[in-house]
């Protein structure tokens, strides 16, 4: 009997044989169910730091609130095209219990999901969630991580089988254009993040010292990063070749014959189980690892699975309807990603770009680049309070690098998005990145939304009369110091970052102090 691989290959090249699950990829099954089941842990994991996280983030005395960036979008945009501009549930409300229960249910269904248990409509709640956190979370939601997952989350639920409990989907194979969307997007994040590197001009990435200091100035760095710093510069300088090698040579291996496919199935997948020991990337690392599994097909499973002869793909009485819908939605996706990448290349085209406009609130069809440039240092902004305006005292972080001797975790696919913001705001200015004096603000009052966001409280017993954000610059300790001190950092102070503010008698916040001259980044 022939591989399915080599009989559909005959069937005659129409809209049906792409879009139509009547004609779909028959041997992709399994490689299918691997990739919705890890994809409703990912989704788990997003909705599970959120339900941590999502009152100080957003919540109505959060750090950005919803309410006050929705009421801001509903003044500048008319009734229906705010509803564009931003989209989410929060329209219909942003309190602490509407946003607790956004995250519930996100998490209920994406549990179902990983239980396979009706994919699609899981997979089609786990989206709208998601999405409403992303359209009112501002700053907080600026991530290309983000980007991925809603539209990984996306092309999925036209790559889904339909039922409630459909195991494999044998009677419905997914069809071959989402299958194709999905391999696109795993292309893309690894070529248009080749791409940036060299088109950044970063001396960098082309003089093969990127590597070098990696490890310790990403977001959040790991333990296991700290050792791969202390190794020679000739492996720094090897895995800064072979990772403009993957991004923009390997991956083509997608679009050769199968045996290929494999090879760079097992290149890649090492390189993604690397780079999660090394550095917290949140979910993103996972997500790519698993589009990754797209690359195989069923003979890759042939021991653990029976193949079904007996099964004959089917249709049901909605299938022109559906098949249209699914023609114009997925050609939409493809036609602004093709855009997109080509833009890199070639600058701007003559090419419509409505519907690269149109897409973009629902970040379904990204453009994507990794570390196009590289951070030159570690820069770490700590929140101090203080009752006397002489004596500070920290607000302790539960994930960013702080106290010298402790040793940086592993988190992923945890996201603290506040800790990840911080960094951000560290290659910044204060005024670019409102959310510092905004915590300052916050903490003054003694927000516990906010303080959920830290460690610990020192202040537990009434709030501290001032509050300041200093900027340190951190690096990892030598192997000697190591040894010597047991401490895994060392750190400078630089200054402080933001503007000093106080607690007056009636209650209100005012500035006593502006924030240093603080010297230039690299």
């Amino acid at each position: 009997m022939e591989h399915p691989e080599t009989t559909t290959a005959r069937k005659p090249f129409t809209v049906q044989y792409l879009f139509s699950s009547e004609l779909g990829a028959a041997d992709r099954l399994v490689p299918r169910w691997i990739v919705l089941r890890a994809l409703g842990l990912i989704y788990c994991s997003a909705f599970v730091s959120l339900l941590f996280q999502i009152r100080g983030l957003i919540g109505p005395a959060g750090i950005l609130p919803a309410a006050r960036y929705l009421e801001a979008v509903a003044q500048s945009f008319g009734p229906w095209h705010r509803l564009w501009f931003a989209p989410t549930l929060l329209w219909f409300g942003g309190g602490s219990h509407t946003l607790m229960a956004m995250c519930w249910v996100g998490l209920a269904a994406s549990l179902l999901l990983t239980g396979n248990v009706w994919p699609r409509a899981m997979l089609a709640i786990c989206f709208v969630c998601f999405l409403s956190f992303v359209g009112a979370a501002q700053d907080f939601s600026g991530y290309q991580s983000d980007g991925m997952l809603l539209e990984a989350g996306f092309l999925a639920l036209f790559f889904a089988p339909p039922g409630l409990r459909p195991g494999l989907g044998y009677d419905h194979p997914p069809s071959r254009a989402s299958l194709f969307l999905l391999q696109w997007e795993w292309f893309r994040i690894y070529f248009e993040s080749g791409l940036v590197k060299l088109l950044s001009g970063d001396m960098q990435w082309r003089q093969l010292t990127a590597m070098d200091e990696y490890y310790q100035n990403g977001p959040l760095p790991t333990w296991i990063g700290w050792y791969i710093q202390h190794l020679p510069h000739r492996f720094h300088w090897a895995t800064a070749f072979a990772t403009l090698a993957m991004e923009l040579v390997i991956v083509w291996m997608l679009f050769l014959p199968r045996r290929w496919r494999i090879v760079c199935f097992l290149i890649v997948t090492p390189w993604e189980l690397g780079v999660i020991f090394t550095a917290n990337y949140t979910f993103l690392n996972y997500l790519v690892l698993t589009l990754g599994f797209l690359l195989l097909d069923d003979r890759c499973f042939r021991r653990w699975i029976k193949p079904r002869d007996d099964i004959k793909p089917r249709s049901g009485p909605l299938s022109g309807l559906a098949l249209a819908f699914n023609i114009v939605l997925l050609c939409l996706v493809g036609y602004v990603t093709t855009v997109q990448l080509m833009a890199m290349v070639f600058g701007r085209l003559p090419l419509p770009m409505q519907p690269v406009t149109m897409l973009e609130p629902f970040r379904i069809a990204n453009q994507y680049g990794l570390f196009a440039v590289m951070t030159r240092g570690r820069y770490e902004i700590e929140f101090q309070g203080s009752r006397d305006g002489q004596v500070w005292i920290p607000y302790p972080f539960r994930f960013k690098p702080q106290a010298l001797n402790q040793a940086p975790g592993i988190y992923a696919p945890y996201q603290p998005r506040f800790d990840w913001n911080l960094w951000f705001a560290s290659l910044g200015s204060w005024q670019q990145n409102p959310l510092v004096p905004r915590t300052e603000q916050r903490l003054l009052a003694n927000d516990p939304d906010v303080l959920a966001l830290f460690a610990a409280n020192p202040f537990r017993d009434s709030p501290p009369r001032q509050v300041r954000a200093v900027l340190w610059q951190y690096w990892f300790t030598s192997l000697e110091e190591k040894r010597a001190t047991g401490d895994w950092w060392t750190r400078r102070l630089l200054g402080v970052y933001a503007p000093v503010l106080e607690r007056d008698a009636a209650g209100g916040v005012t500035i006593v102090a502006m924030p240093d001259e603080l010297p230039v980044h690299e």
